[in-house]
């Protein structure tokens, strides 16, 4: 059986997850990052996107919206803006944002905020990914 460490996952909203997980998978801006129990210490800049959490026989899927992630001897805390599984994103909700965020690109650019748009398209996208594989 693996190793196991303390993972935390923590929203201005909640915390996500506090739990002993075997192997969590993340996307930082260098790559995707595995990390197991003993992983070198770290503290980096998480994008947008999936992660894969091992718990137990289970491996799950979730979404966050960016953040940060440290990786000490004991444990790993990642901190972000949204975490989401699977069931709690509302599909037509994430349609919408994705749709909007759309539209604003296409507006002239003097009028948009367009990282601000381009970071909302990645959310909604992104979330809406997640849910294909429910």
């Amino acid at each position: 059986m693996a190793s196991k460490f303390r993972l935390q996952i923590v929203t201005p909203d909640r915390t996500f997850l506090d739990e002993e997980v075997e192997m969590a998978v993340v996307r930082t801006v260098s790559g995707d990052e595995g990390i197991l129990s003993d992983h070198m210490l770290m503290v980096t800049p998480l994008k947008i996107g999936k992660m894969k959490i091992q718990i137990g026989d289970e491996l799950k899927e979730a979404t966050i919206a960016g953040g940060f992630i440290q990786v000490d001897q004991d444990k790993t805390i990642i901190i972000t803006d949204a975490a989401e599984w699977p069931e709690e994103i509302d599909v037509s909700r994430a349609e919408e944002a994705k749709q909007r965020a759309e539209e604003r690109l296409q507006k002239e650019r003097e009028e948009v905020d367009t990282f601000r748009a381009e970071i909302a398209l990645k959310k909604a996208t992104n979330r809406l990914g997640l849910t294909k594989n429910k």
